[in-house]
């Protein structure tokens, strides 16, 4: 993991310490009560973040995307998969979704979705979009040469075979305003416990 990179110009802003600051608080809480909650929180924190590369993609309109000079939401939730996969993609894009509705107003506001790629060879922008819109019209879809992705990804620990774009690493990565991923959650979390989470996280941020 590398050392946390600080990034200014952003004020008002919270940063990736105020996020893990906000989730160790609530996992301290609910250890003090014997772990029981309507909805755990299901986050996992990173004592050591991972620095988000600032790596040119391109998103459905053939733009350069960047994840992190391009995600400016207080949060934005990062996942890499592909439109061919058949169970744990679906899933997990279709819990996000889910998860969105749950928020208020307010919440759903400071938080963006992005899908980036594990099949670049045959996921163009357009198929990328055609496959995000089936979940919601605001996810944002990244791609970009295989070698370029495989870049991106190992700097947030997420694993892609080039002979496999199942293969990939299935979580879903936390990014802050600070181009930090401080948090991640598995493929299992449900829509409850992603918005729950999320709106702990902006609240108390």
């Amino acid at each position: 993991m590398r050392d946390p990179r600080a990034r200014s110009g952003r004020p008002g802003l919270p940063g990736r310490r105020r996020l893990v600051v906000a989730a160790a608080t609530l996992l301290l809480a609910l250890t003090a009560c014997g772990g029981e909650a309507d909805v755990p929180f299901s986050g996992r924190p990173l004592d050591s973040p991972y620095t988000v590369p600032d790596v040119d993609l391109v998103d459905t309109d053939g733009d350069a995307f960047s994840l992190a000079a391009d995600t400016d939401k207080r949060l934005t939730m990062v996942f890499f998969g592909y439109t061919r996969c058949e169970d744990v993609c679906p899933a997990v894009l279709s819990h996000l979704a889910s998860a969105l509705t749950r928020l208020d107003d307010d919440d759903r506001s400071q938080v963006d979705v992005v899908m980036v790629t594990s099949d670049p060879d045959h996921d163009t922008p357009q198929v990328i979009r055609d496959y995000l819109d089936t979940f919601d019209r605001s996810f944002i879809g990244a791609t970009s040469d295989f070698d370029t992705i495989v870049e991106v990804g190992r700097s947030l620990a997420v694993g892609i075979d080039r002979d496999d774009p199942g293969g990939h690493t299935t979580q879903v990565l936390g990014v802050d305003t600070a181009d930090e991923a401080p948090i991640y959650w598995s493929q299992d979390t449900t829509p409850a416990q992603f918005a729950s989470d999320i709106h702990t996280l902006l609240e108390d941020s």
